[in-house]
């Protein structure tokens, strides 16, 4: 899977915006036990990660933008009396789209990146 810088810029843009919000973190605690929850609330965002403060606890924690991507951790943001999840982008993987086209399909995907066509002219 490949997550691509615009990808974790717009996250972060749109975690961002939500700075002071309070927002509801699902983490997983392993095979055999129930997600952990906790409400914190955004506290500043960086270039790879952001950071929050737990409500019950007075500690911060981070979480990288990834995460969120890669299904690590589940944010829902808070909306008037309920949690809204925060819409997470599917990532594409483009290789696995290429694998799926036909021969001729991929060569116009490569081609066409490059402004040719599939006989090499220029589109």
């Amino acid at each position: 899977m490949g997550i691509y810088k615009a990808e974790i810029a717009n996250m972060r843009k749109n975690i961002g915006e939500n700075i002071g919000q309070k927002i509801l973190i699902k983490e997983p605690m392993g095979k055999r036990t129930k997600p952990e929850e906790r409400v914190a609330t955004i506290e500043r965002t960086y270039n790879d990660y952001f950071m929050v403060k737990y409500e019950n606890a007075n500690r911060v924690g981070s979480y990288n933008y990834t995460d969120l991507f890669m299904k690590t951790i589940e944010v829902s943001i808070e909306n008037g009396d309920q949690y809204v999840p925060l819409f997470i982008p599917n990532v594409a993987d483009r290789k696995n789209k290429l694998h799926k086209m036909l021969p001729e399909q991929v060569e116009n995907q490569i081609m066409g990146n490059r402004g040719m066509g599939v006989t090499g002219e220029t589109a």
